[in-house]
């Protein structure tokens, strides 16, 4: 686990700016010139193995894309759905929209998935932790890196950006 002062600290050095970290949840903006999401997660990650010796996936996400999974998570339109059952998994790379038909989603039922280009919505059954439909699965099948966020991280994150704002 990463100090997220640590954190904070080591990223700074390397040039970013308005450095905010969000609980020791892995997550951290930044400001910087930098326009290439890529580079900006390989700078980060570069750092964190440098500063911490810890190979970690770095995944960029910007405001529009915690604004689109408001905007486009299909399971919200859903009557009484339980917002505690709701995650988004953020990926390395755009899946195709066939990919959902090439899964065998017989395997997670009675969990379910959409995919929406780097995002992929997940409605829980019961809970993350009784699923099969984990971030390995996710990164097995689809070829993918990924982190997911339950709904309230999801949020609070988009209220952070905006705030920043």
């Amino acid at each position: 686990m990463i100090n997220m002062v640590a954190l904070k600290k080591a990223l700074e050095g390397i040039g970013f700016t308005n450095v905010v970290t969000y609980i020791q949840s892995g997550n951290v903006f930044v400001d910087t010139e930098e326009e290439s999401p890529a580079k900006v997660g390989f700078d980060i990650k570069q750092e964190i193995f440098k500063q911490f010796g810890h190979d970690v996936p770095v995944i960029v996400i910007g405001q529009e894309d915690l604004q689109a999974c408001l905007d486009r998570n299909g399971f919200l339109n859903e009557e009484g759905v339980d917002l505690k059952k709701l995650y988004v998994s953020f990926i390395s790379a755009e899946l195709p929209d066939n990919m959902i038909t090439q899964l065998n989603l017989n395997f997670i039922k009675p969990d379910e998935i959409q995919l929406d280009g780097k995002r992929i919505y997940l409605k829980y059954d019961i809970s993350p932790a009784k699923t099969r439909l984990d971030n390995k699965w996710i990164e097995k099948n689809m070829n993918v890196m990924s982190t997911t966020r339950n709904w309230n991280t999801v949020n609070t994150l988009l209220k952070m950006f905006q705030d920043r704002s």
